[in-house]
This record gives C-alpha cells, structure tokens and sequence, in this order.
C-alpha cells in the first residue's frame, strides 16, 4: 500500500483509509462484530493504517468495536474519532445538538480513549463546528490535549473557510474531513485551495457516493429498514436514475483500464492532489479489496480530461441531505 502524508502535518497515512461508519449504524442493522473485527485486521494485513470512527457513531459502539479491533496492531495504525456532539445518558444523540465547550471536549477524550483502548488519539476532529462556541477557544482545548500527550494532530469535519483559518491560527490543523467525490465537488471552489495554501490534508468521505457510485445500485434499488439513504434526496428512484449517467461514465473509463467504477472514483480522487486521502467504507473484505486496488489505477491526463469534461455535462439531481441536515455544515 502507498503512502500519503496529511498535508504539511507529517501524519502519513495508506493512501486510501477505511471509513468504520457503516458497521454500527447508518446502512441498515449494525454488523456482526466478530465479523467486522476480520475484517479490521484483514485491513491491517493489507496495508491500510487509516482508520476512521467517531463517538456518536452507535452512539459509541463503532469506537469500541474500532479499539477491540485494533489493539492488536495499536502501533502500526492511525485511528481518527471525532467529538463535538451532545449525546444524552441514555446513548441518543439529540439530533442537531453540538457541544464543542472545553470542559466537555475535556470529559469526552477520556471516555473515547477508554473506548478504543488507547493512549492517545492520533487524529481527532471536530465533527460539526459548534455555533455556540468560538472556534478559537476549541482549538485552543485541542492544543492543551495535545501537550497532555492524549491527542496528536487536530482536525475539522465539515467547516467553512473562515472557521478553518480562524482554528489553523490557533492550533495547525491537520486535516480537514468533508463530502468530495466526482459526484459532489462543492469543496473545490474554496475549500481545496484554501486547504493547499494552509498545507492541511484533505480527507474525503463517502467518495464512492454512499455506494452510489459502485453501480451496484439503481433506481429499483430498496433500503433496509435503518438505512438513511431512503431519506436522502439523491437516494428518491427518479434521482438514482438521473444519476445512473455518471456511474455509466466511471465504468467507461474503467474499461480503459480494466477498473470498476468505484476504483476510477477513487482513482480520480487521488489524482486531484498528492494530499487527499478517501476513506470509503465497507463492511466486505471484497469490498475492501476493491477499493484498495483503485491504488494502482493511474489515470492518464487524457483519462482525467475525458472524466472533467464529461462529468461537468452531468446533472447530478438531488441534494446530498435533507435540509435541516445541511444546514449543520460549511459554517
């Protein structure tokens, strides 16, 4: 597996992570944990040191499975949580509810290391800016924890520009977590260059499109019961048809290249910048296996024009959250 370093923050990192999500909640019923803890350490065996979980994820369980997981290879891995949700006793998240305030920042780093069996956190993001909180006084928490030895590297999940550049001069960020994928590029209009100049690392999520972009998927598709896709605009029949025009293009491109859509999709996304590390998730070794090899796949700049101009002819319908939900990124 390849190699990547964070922008200027010297954490490298395999070149493509392992999103953990999706194995506690979000895609229908949580999955077998023994199976999933294979699937872990199958990760490991094949080179990916990138790991990606956050407390509210079950609430909980995805960071305890993470660091039952892990343990085994604690050293050989980078494993990145994230804070800044208001999660009640009982384990519900209250939905829309932040809370980024020091003294709970403080409270929380030590149930999530105890979670993942763990010293200290390699990455730790805010996950959500907190409105109610300068954004200053959050990063200065993080530089407090990193001198305590309990967090390594501060990052952003989802921030606007100003509140990135607001933090950078208080703490470095390390890296920025947002939506890229070939099918939502909001982030390249300010938030890429702005990362490229501060020297953060950029890493993407959901960049195969929820498994939107895998084409295993379409317009007939039905989703579990628990599986959030069915409430998300892009995800309504008459959206996944419309789409079904960008999958059609990653596999044309793939046939060039004897690659699945979803290896192009991440291919492309590693090909924008010597700093973006994807993080798809999968709870399938198959799966996994996939998304590794998109590593190998080397995108010509004829192959990347092809894929630009094309994709640009593309009207990507529906918006990617419901818009309550939208409204709690880019601040």
């Amino acid at each position: 597996m390849k190699k990547r370093k964070l922008g200027k923050s010297g954490l490298e990192v395999s070149a493509i992570g392992l999103g953990c999500m999706g194995m506690s909640q979000s895609y229908g019923t949580p999955k077998d944990t023994k199976e999933m803890i294979a699937l872990l350490h199958g990760a490991v065996e094949r080179g990916v040191t990138f790991f990606d979980t956050a407390e509210v994820y079950g609430p909980f369980t995805n960071e305890e499975l993470v660091g039952e997981g892990l343990a085994p290879h604690r050293d050989k891995v980078i494993i990145a949580t994230k804070f800044g949700f208001e999660i009640d006793p009982t384990g519900a998240r209250k939905p829309g509810a932040t809370n980024s305030r020091p003294e709970h920042m403080k409270k929380v780093i030590d149930e999530s290391l105890k979670r993942l069996r763990t010293d200290h956190i390699d990455l730790w993001y805010q996950h959500r800016v907190d409105p109610n909180v300068p954004i200053e006084e959050v990063a200065g928490a993080v530089k407090e924890l990193i001198k305590a030895g309990k967090v390594r590297y501060f990052g952003l999940s989802e921030a606007g520009a100003q509140t990135i550049r607001r933090a950078h001069a208080v703490q470095p960020v390390a890296a920025l977590q947002n939506e890229y994928s070939i099918w939502f590029r909001r982030v390249e209009e300010e938030i890429l260059p702005l990362v490229e100049e501060l020297g953060i690392g950029f890493v993407p999520y959901s960049p195969l499109g929820r498994g939107f972009l895998t084409g295993k998927m379409d317009a007939n598709t039905t989703f579990d019961k628990g599986d959030f896709r069915a409430n998300l605009p892009r995800f309504a029949p008459e959206a996944m048809k419309a789409n079904q025009a960008m999958v059609d293009l990653l596999a044309d491109i793939g046939k060039r290249k004897n690659a699945t859509p979803a290896q192009i999709a991440l291919a492309w996304l590693l090909a924008q910048k010597p700093w973006i590390v994807p993080i798809p998730g999968t709870t399938k070794l198959s799966r996994l296996e996939e998304n590794i090899g998109a590593v190998s796949v080397e995108l010509t700049s004829d192959d990347l024009r092809d894929l630009d101009r094309a994709s640009s002819e593309i009207k990507v319908v529906g918006e990617r959250y419901p818009e309550q939900m939208e409204q709690m990124t880019g601040r």
